[in-house]
């Protein structure tokens, strides 16, 4: 493990980051494309299905794939296929391109998180990696609260919301020019290259599966919070979708934030007191946002979600990478399967709101971040 870090190393990983954040516009997407095809709740939720899904598919795949041709050509494939997914719905924008579009989208950024991830741990110290992939989560957040402020802006000012698409392609061909100009020492991977059966056997560690449920169930949270905000607005606080889209770019501000002094603490303090504590404020966070009525103390509820939650996933994947690092490239691959909570929460969320309401629907999130806490003071995991 290389023990001093490289800037010009880090610089084009970290853009890297930032491309990762373009799928977080599928939040705010999703209810202009409600709106433009007249979906249900549960149709216009299930079409996140078809972004994150591609993580169960293609995550173990993609392992496999980067012990084959090393861990920066796997990520230089996958900014490709980003690139390729942002043009299609400008260029045609059907029903049938929507989907074509979101299946390339969560197929190119599964891949992207599975291969990042642990390229940024060949070039930092294992006692830098939270901190480091917590500063990764801010980069990718500076892009996930640009998206629906771009997009907001695109549908007021030019009657064309798409306008986003191309530009967040044309970055990601930058990255991926950026990322291929430099030279990246992979370390070896030791673990059992190219088996589904030993990837899917680390599931049988009490922590690993611990930890993959909790990936599933933060990512869900983070998701099924960047759909529900604009709604949630639009109901409460009887605002226009372009307005409300201003809440999902708080909820990612404030992750950005988050993520920003969660890196400077990390590497100074107790990542498990670390986890615990902004699970509590969490869900006290969530409490707040549902009970409150003023419009003024749902953005304030919604900025203390993102504080709160933006660092969890950096400690989970740390966690996982640092229990078994001779399998980093299989524990990648499983953590990112976990994302699949993206589509699975807002799912539920969607059924749930569609029959009781939104508010009940957002219950579901208050349950996964029990569970969440649960995990962080559990014995089994092996957090410091």
């Amino acid at each position: 493990m290389t023990q001093k870090i490289s800037i010009r190393q880090v610089l084009p990983v970290m853009f890297g980051f930032f491309v990762m954040g373009f799928v977080d516009v599928v939040g705010i997407a999703s209810n202009y494309i409600k709106q433009d095809f007249q979906l249900t709740d549960t149709l216009s939720n299930l079409l996140l299905m078809l972004v994150y899904v591609w993580f169960v598919l293609f995550s173990i795949p993609t392992g496999i794939l980067m012990g084959k041709i090393g861990r920066k050509k796997t990520v230089l494939i996958s900014i490709v296929i980003t690139a390729i997914a942002l043009f299609v719905p400008f260029v045609a924008y059907t029903m049938v391109t929507v989907l074509i579009a979101l299946a390339l989208l969560g197929i190119g950024n599964a891949m992207l998180q599975v291969s990042l991830n642990p390229l940024l741990g060949d070039i930092v110290p294992d006692s830098k990696l939270a901190s480091n992939l917590t500063f990764g989560q801010f980069v990718k957040a500076i892009s996930s609260f640009s998206g629906p402020l771009l997009v907001g802006g695109a549908a007021l000012y030019f009657n064309n919301w798409r306008l986003l698409f191309p530009l967040f392609g044309v970055i990601s061909i930058i990255a991926a020019v950026w990322l291929n100009a430099i030279n990246v020492s992979e370390t070896a991977n030791t673990g059992q290259k190219g088996s589904f059966k030993e990837s899917f056997g680390l599931l049988g560690d009490k922590v690993i599966l611990g930890l993959f449920i909790g990936i599933l169930l933060v990512v869900g949270i983070d998701v099924g919070l960047n759909v529900s905000i604009p709604k949630y607005l639009m109901i409460k606080g009887n605002l226009a979708l372009a307005e409300a889209g201003i809440g999902t770019s708080m909820y990612f501000a404030a992750k950005t934030a988050g993520a920003f002094v969660g890196a400077i603490l990390l590497a100074r303090f107790s990542a498990r007191k670390f986890y615990t504590t902004t699970m509590v404020l969490a869900i006290v966070s969530l409490i707040y946002t549902l009970v409150v009525n003023s419009v003024t103390g749902i953005y304030i509820g919604i900025f203390l979600l993102g504080l709160t939650v933006s660092n969890v996933f950096s400690i989970i994947y740390s966690i996982a990478l640092l229990h078994k690092p001779a399998f980093r490239n299989e524990i990648s691959s499983l953590m990112m399967m976990g994302i699949i909570g993206g589509a699975i929460i807002p799912l539920l969320m969607g059924v749930v709101t569609d029959s009781y309401g939104l508010s009940e629907g957002m219950l579901v999130l208050g349950i996964c971040m029990v569970y969440l806490l649960g995990n962080s003071i559990s014995h089994k995991t092996t957090v410091k």
